[in-house]
């Protein structure tokens, strides 16, 4: 049997009422005296009506829902970013269709694509490792389309942008690692594509320089993907530990690459930090069970999507065209444990 939800033909019919004064009744019209009005929510909530939301949208000229693209909701960065989005956008009365690129640009297009065609009022996107091209997106902002990045943002396209001190988390992290002895420091990042890579990056080589050390080309290795598969991972540490001298310390740019870098290091039987020290972005909850601890650099995921969130729907609920953006940038936090420790 076919479903079909409730409408408000049906609560007038079996009310005796016509549907015009059903409506204004679930309006709270004062035309519609009290009575009548509690004796239609009280049928409404019984049959569980709910207002059409197509209706609606076509009333309003307005969905009242966004479209979220992140690479992957298992990264427990984005799974709080998207925590961050969902807090603000209830509030304000949206609903949220969440998608992941998984570090494909065809799937990043496809998936904008199918949210754009779905009335969506706005959109938050973190762009996946593999985007060069920016039609797709620039096509659609040109047109007014309400966007809003975050995380890894793209700087041709002028919108609002929310990021954190991602040059600063880096230098912080590697300072940590010369402050306890170690200089011969390697670098696993993502894709070269990304603003996040090359920020931290720089945060890297700066605080290297500032012990006067320069990093050669061969500690710095990059991973398409992010570190969503091992394998990469697992060929950026092979082709470390093949370095001599041999790196003392991997500092590492994401989450994946944290997590991932510290199960290859484990599974060659590399002690940490005894033998190299690690220390890398993550927003992991699990860092202080893992073994060893690792010290991190801690994102504010869940406030960037509050931030984002709330950036786009000033957008979305603007009454002229927005020409002044913003640039939201976030503190990092180095949470401190015993990966990155001298023994």
């Amino acid at each position: 049997m076919k479903f079909e939800a409730a409408t408000i033909k049906d609560i007038a019919k079996a009310l005796g009422l016509s549907t015009s004064t059903v409506s204004r009744a679930l309006r709270d019209s004062h035309e519609i005296s009290e009575e009548t009005k509690k004796l239609v929510l009280k049928y409404a909530a019984q049959i569980n009506y709910r207002p059409n939301p197509i209706a609606l949208s076509l009333k309003e000229k307005r969905s009242r829902s966004i479209g979220v693209i992140v690479t992957e909701i298992a990264n427990s960065f984005f799974s709080q970013a998207i925590n961050g989005i969902e807090s603000v956008a209830k509030e304000r009365g949206y609903n949220v269709i969440i998608s992941q690129s998984h570090e494909s640009f065809e799937k990043e297009v496809q998936t904008l694509n199918y949210l754009s065609s779905r009335s969506i009022d706005g959109l938050l996107i973190s762009v996946s490792a593999a985007t060069k091209d920016l039609e797709h997106l620039r096509a659609l902002h040109d047109r007014g389309f309400p966007i809003v990045f975050f995380d890894r943002i793209v700087e041709d396209i002028q919108t609002h942008k929310v990021v954190i001190e991602n040059f600063r988390g880096a230098y912080d992290a590697t300072m940590h690692l010369l402050q306890n002895g170690y200089r011969n420091i390697a670098c696993i990042t993502a894709s070269e594509n990304l603003s996040i890579s090359r920020e931290r990056i720089a945060g890297y080589v700066e605080a290297l320089a500032h012990k006067q050390l320069k990093p050669s080309k061969s500690l710095i290795k990059y991973c398409p993907n992010g570190g969503m598969e091992l394998a990469e991972v697992e060929q950026a540490v092979s082709q470390l530990l093949k370095l001599r001298p041999r790196p003392d310390a991997i500092f590492t740019t994401g989450d994946k690459l944290t997590t991932g870098c510290l199960r290859v290091l484990r599974a060659r039987n590399v002690s940490i930090p005894g033998d190299i020290a690690l220390v890398g972005f993550s927003n992991s909850d699990l860092i202080e069970l893992m073994n060893p601890p690792l010290t991190v650099v801690r994102q504010p995921a869940f406030e960037m999507g509050e931030v984002a969130t709330d950036l786009l729907l000033q957008l979305i609920e603007s009454k002229r065209p927005v020409k002044d953006f913003e640039r939201r940038i976030l503190t990092t936090s180095l949470i401190v444990n015993e990966s990155g420790n001298r023994k």
